[in-house]
């Protein structure tokens, strides 16, 4: 397992979009694949519509499934058995069916064990949207197809910078009615597993923001932080989670109180990623944490207004790949450990003389 290349798989997103964009240049360069083995699932026939359009030498692999995957080479699973039309920088129905059943395709293949790890190239919420498809984006989807009734978590990364939502998609006007104090509870408790179970961090702190301007100057301006946010916190650190807040969002970005915490949990979409966009644009990562499926993407949408100008960076993409590695290798490690607990004991009673001679003497048996 060691040697073997982690398996990468990719949808293909929207084709009028960067999909096929970020994804070609990323696998341009070779080093790529001494990481992984890349498998997308798309349409070789509009794969190499892109190619051409960017001039781009990339070679790929045509595979029917995951039992053929070739290593040092892009592999390609056809997933649309229709002609897709493709028209650079315009939404069409065709796109949207075309980006769902690739997703769809995927997942079937992820529940037999197919590929490793999932990264997914952006797609249009409008023209996806079909009786297979109903949901505001990706992680509410992969919730209900592969969460095994796990709740899936928002999160955007950057290097240290970890920014979790507590409502992801959703309309303004409804967030206020959704906090509750058990969500609350629920999403500190998420982002602490997560970021050690994924980030490796034993002791993360996590600082909470509140959902009205200056944390509700004491009821004045909103209770939610007195009545649900500050009670859902306490239930949270009984349960061992590290938290402080709630921190008025303003004072808290600007000035710079972020950097002082491992992961930061916002009440609402705009609340956390407009900050985390304005420090990490075009190298962030949208993970979806707390379901098995390792699954990453983009920070970024399709980007119709530069579609086939060969403008797009790919450096979020490329950020998104590594970030799924990096989770995966984590959770392969954990689990090592506990395959061995005699060692991991060793290490905890060191200080006991007796116990730790008997470790010993196990572990020569």
């Amino acid at each position: 397992m060691e040697n073997q290349k982690i398996r990468v798989a990719i949808t293909q997103g929207d084709v009028n979009g960067i999909g096929y964009e970020v994804i070609l240049k990323t696998f341009s360069d070779p080093a790529m694949f001494d990481l992984c083995t890349p498998v997308v699932y798309g349409s070789p026939k509009i794969m190499t519509y892109h190619r051409k359009a960017l001039d781009l030498g990339v070679t790929f692999t045509i595979i029917n499934s995951p039992a053929e995957i070739v290593d040092g080479r892009i592999n390609v699973i056809n997933c649309n058995e229709e002609e897709v039309k493709v028209e650079l920088g315009r939404p069409s129905p065709e796109a949207g069916k075309a980006a769902l059943d690739a997703l769809e395709k995927a997942l079937d293949d992820y529940k037999k064990g197919g590929f490793d790890v999932l990264v997914t190239a952006p797609i249009d919420k409008q023209t996806i949207q079909s009786d297979a498809f109903h949901f505001s984006g990706h992680t509410e989807y992969l919730e209900e197809r592969v969460g095994d009734g796990n709740k899936a978590l928002m999160m955007l990364v950057k290097d240290n910078l970890r920014v979790a939502l507590v409502t992801a998609h959703e309309p303004l006007s409804r967030v206020s009615s959704l906090i509750t104090q058990e969500l609350v509870k629920e999403r500190i408790l998420q982002l602490a597993r997560s970021l050690r179970d994924d980030f490796a961090l034993s002791a993360p702190r996590i600082g909470v923001l509140a959902l009205n301007p200056h944390a509700g100057d004491e009821g004045l301006l909103g209770k939610e932080e007195q009545d649900i946010i500050v009670p859902a916190m306490a239930e949270a650190r009984a349960e061992g989670a590290l938290c402080y807040g709630p921190f008025s969002p303003d004072g808290f970005w600007g000035s710079g109180a972020y950097t002082k915490f491992d992961g930061i949990l916002a009440m609402y979409h705009d609340q956390g990623l407009i900050p985390f966009k304005l420090l990490a644009m075009d190298e962030g990562v949208n993970y979806t944490a707390g379901l098995t499926l390792i699954r990453t993407s983009p920070d970024h949408g399709t980007a119709y207004d530069i579609a086939g100008k060969n403008e797009a960076s790919e450096a979020s993409f490329r950020n998104a790949i590594y970030q799924a590695i990096d989770v995966f290798r984590m959770r392969r490690n954990e689990k090592a450990v506990h395959r061995n607990p005699l060692r991991k004991s060793f290490f905890d009673r060191r200080d006991d003389s007796d116990k730790l001679k008997l470790d010993i003497n196990e572990e020569q048996q």
